[in-house]
């Protein structure tokens, strides 16, 4: 445990000894985000949506109280899209996908010594395959993090007036009272902290892959396990130091 830590630091400390030129790295990561944040859009508005659907529904369902307006289903949805749903399960929803695309590929690289081929020639593997990775994932988690919150609201939104659950009036209501902006800035933190951990996690499986095809598959259920313990772990110290 302590040795893998430990190699992890020396990992992520030889991203930045001998870096790519700025026109290469920019290219790179932009190459990145597009796969990393563009072909993850349709996932994560599925999800978001339905968490937003779902969590509306259900808290109209126990809401039986008639002391307690029905705007506060539309309080109840905010805060709790904001603080915890968009952030933290759209970050394991891309756990599953980016990270074991990361891990894969990089694994694949390794095996098939594209890796060693890199370093014969002179560039730094490590940065010139991973550190554009990382930065792609920094960029697009906080814009998909924001996608998610305006779907899953839109959602909640849309099945509270489908249902009947709620009026359109008193979800909105609701949305708009005792807002906090620094609500926002504290899921943005949680969207950046769970971005590097999945990126760099993942990364580092697939960076030092051995053997085969089966290796490869290992490593990349490995970094997705790794990455959801890391992004559980880091939201609750996240929210017990932010909050």
């Amino acid at each position: 445990m302590v040795k893998s830590f430990g190699q992890f630091l020396l990992f992520l400390q030889s991203m930045l000894v001998r870096k790519e030129r700025f026109a290469v790295l920019w290219k790179r990561t932009m190459e990145e985000c597009v796969t990393i944040g563009v072909n993850s859009v349709f996932i994560v508005a599925i999800v978001s949506a339905f968490i937003g659907a779902v969590t509306c529904v259900q808290i109209a369902y126990n809401l039986t109280n008639p002391l307690i307006p029905k705007s506060t289903i539309g309080y109840m949805v905010r805060e709790m899209t904001i603080l915890e749903l968009a952030p933290t399960i759209t970050s394991i929803v891309l756990a599953g996908k980016v990270g074991s695309s990361i891990a894969g590929s990089l694994g694949t690289m390794r095996i098939t010594e594209q890796v060693s081929a890199l370093e014969v020639m002179g560039i730094n593997s490590a940065s010139y395959l991973v550190l554009p990775r990382i930065l792609g994932a920094i960029l697009m988690f906080p814009l998909l993090v924001v996608l998610a919150m305006a779907l899953s609201i839109i959602g909640g939104y849309l099945a509270g007036s489908l249902t009947g659950s709620i009026s359109a009036q008193e979800y909105i209501e609701g949305i708009r009272s005792d807002f906090i902006p620094y609500n926002i800035v504290f899921a943005l933190i949680k969207s950046v902290v769970f971005a590097f951990l999945v990126s760099a996690i993942s990364a580092f499986k697939g960076y030092y892959t051995e053997g085969g095809a089966l290796e490869v598959g290992t490593a990349s259920t490995t970094a997705v396990n790794n990455s959801i313990i890391a992004i559980l772990i880091a939201d609750f110290v996240l929210a017990a130091v932010l909050l």
